[in-house]
């Protein structure tokens, strides 16, 4: 079952855990705007999003961590259900997304950085 958490706890669990994968599932565009620290862009509606998944996330026990723009957003609750469907365990639905993050006092990171990079290489 996807959990729904809030800013305090996303940052927590990314900061303390280094096996969390925190998954932005906007578009491209929005992610190299801004996007939340430690994120990979992989964005929902990728017609290659379940492959893509699977490569950065190989372990169905990983946590992940998935966010959108803010709570009207459909895409993150979206992306929480399939990777609940290809039997991911431990999916967690920052449903405040980016709109959360900057209320709870938290700095964006901007650009593509590397880590963006590497998912657009697969």
């Amino acid at each position: 079952m996807v959990k729904e958490i809030d800013a305090k706890t996303t940052k927590k669990m990314v900061e303390e855990d280094d096996d969390v994968v925190l998954i932005d599932v906007l578009g491209e565009e929005s992610y190299e705007k801004r996007h939340l620290p430690e994120a990979i862009n992989i964005p929902v509606n990728d017609e290659r999003f379940e492959e893509k998944v699977k490569e950065a996330v190989p372990s169905k026990e990983t946590p992940v961590i998935v966010y959108c723009a803010d709570p009207p957003c459909e895409a993150s609750p979206k992306a929480a259900k399939k990777l609940e469907e290809m039997g991911y365990k431990n999916v967690h639905d920052f449903d405040a997304g980016l709109l959360g993050w900057r209320r709870a006092g938290y700095e964006y990171a901007e650009g593509t950085g590397p880590e963006r990079l590497s998912m657009r290489e697969l």
